[in-house]
């Protein structure tokens, strides 16, 4: 087994390895030599710096906290970094106590009067820089596996005891035929696995965010690429991950094949709206952005995902609806070719209204909306004469769908009523006229 420590500035190898023993050695041998004198020395000193620690950075952090608080505008990763700092700034402080108490105690005395220390050092150094690497994974679950994991890793290289507790877990196995699965080709695995698909992560970030910028590409082609993108970069992580502990992926396949039969039978729903994601990002049928109506849900798409899609309606409301019922069912995409869209709102004046000045006055009250578009004039008609009205029609253009439909409807109608008002022009209702004739019952009742 190799030495606690090499010879490292006069530091005898023999005498670490006399302290620590070997591999699987009586554990006393170990507990008798940090019970001498210098060694003793060396816990107090590192005792004496954590307690010095934990002052010091209790004060450090909550001067950091105020700090932070004052940021503004700072990307979401930048603060999640220094949110890490300010948790580990006494693991930090202690690294600091420790190196500099082993360089003074190095120059002042004889080296292996601190060689503990500088393993103490190292090892705290190495548990602050796992902290510092853990952040690029996002799900705190696998960042606090992985951090459990790096910091037990460092800990035992430090002390030299990789190789024993490889040899434990690779005793831990269990064995189907010829197949065998220890827990140390597990753990392999996951750490394999882990770092590949926090790698993948990243590179479909970056990529993610370079092809969104892109102006060349239309937005339904950027989200298909997007997802292709990201299917290859996790499955290539999930398999070389496997590949590069050993398993074989012969009989994976094999498996793989056997439940995707299955599968096809009880998810073909499942498969269905993955299908018709696929057929929607290469149609362009629709696309973020666009609004819709379906049925009874109008909105404006947020995002295409691989099973539905999310829209949000004016009221605030996130709907998401399968892919199979965009494909199947009745869509109005009110700007897939482009943004126009005409809208068309009733009303009625009193025959004794000039129909001229009405259809003038409509016109102009409805152009004098923000909203309306005036280089697509509004136009008015009369569509009927009706029981107590002449009925008219007024169509008018807007650019800007998802700023909804009903609002711009009323401020139109406002318009109108404002522009009637002040040219007396009367919008009439229904009346009736009840005539009592002569000689009926209630006529004789009134006489009497």
């Amino acid at each position: 087994m190799q030495s606690l420590v090499k010879r490292e500035n006069g530091v005898d190898p023999t005498q670490i390895s006399t302290l620590l023993g070997e591999t699987g050695s009586d554990v006393l041998t170990f507990l008798e030599g940090l019970l001498r004198r210098w060694n003793l020395y060396q816990i107090g000193i590192s005792l004496v710096a954590l307690s010095v620690a934990l002052i010091c950075g209790k004060y450090l952090r909550a001067q950091m906290r105020d700090w932070m608080r004052g940021l503004e505008g700072r990307p979401k990763w930048q603060l999640r970094w220094l949110l890490a700092i300010e948790k580990r700034l006494v693991l930090i402080v202690w690294a600091l106590l420790l190196w500099g108490t082993y360089v003074v105690m190095h120059e002042t005395t004889w080296p292996s009067r601190s060689y503990l220390i500088a393993i103490l050092a190292r090892i705290v150094s190495a548990w602050v820089a796992v902290e510092l690497v853990v952040q690029l994974v996002k799900n705190r679950a696998l960042r606090r596996l992985m951090r459990w994991g790096l910091w037990a890793y460092v800990t035992l290289y430090f002390f030299g005891g990789i190789e024993g507790a490889a040899e434990f877990l690779d005793s831990v196995a269990i064995t189907f035929g010829n197949f065998r699965l220890s827990a140390l080709a597990v753990l392999k695995a996951l750490v394999v696995t882990g770092v590949l698909f926090t790698f993948a992560r990243l590179i479909s970030g970056q990529t993610s965010t370079q092809i969104r910028r892109n102006e060349d590409i239309s937005p339904s082609m950027k989200e298909l690429i997007i997802k292709v993108v990201q299917l290859a970069l996790f499955g290539s992580a999930f398999f070389i991950g496997l590949k590069a502990v050993g398993f074989d992926l012969t009989g994976l396949a094999v498996l793989s094949g056997a439940i995707g039969v299955g599968l096809g039978f009880g998810l073909q729903k499942v498969v269905s709206n993955l299908i018709s994601g696929v057929i929607i990002l290469l149609d362009k049928s629709i696309k973020p952005g666009d609004v819709i109506s379906l049925g009874e849900t109008f909105g404006w798409i947020n995002a295409l995902g691989a099973r539905y899609a999310s829209i949000t309606t004016r009221d605030g409301k996130e709907y998401l609806i399968p892919n199979e019922d965009l494909i199947t069912g009745q869509v109005v995409n009110w700007s897939h070719t482009n943004d126009f869209v005409r809208l068309d709102i009733y009303f009625g004046t009193a025959y004794g209204d000039d129909p001229h000045l009405v259809r003038k006055v409509a016109i102009e009250a409805a152009q004098t909306v923000d909203r309306v578009l005036t280089t697509k004039p509004p136009v008015c008609h009369i569509v009927g004469f009706g029981d107590s009205s002449v009925d008219y029609i007024l169509r008018f253009w807007i650019t800007d769908p998802t700023g909804g439909l009903t609002n711009v409807r009323g401020n139109v109608y406002l318009a109108l009523w404002d522009a009637f008002k002040a040219h007396e022009i009367s919008i009439p209702f229904p009346q009736r006229e009840v005539r009592v004739l002569d000689g009926s019952t209630l006529a004789t009742k009134a006489l009497d």
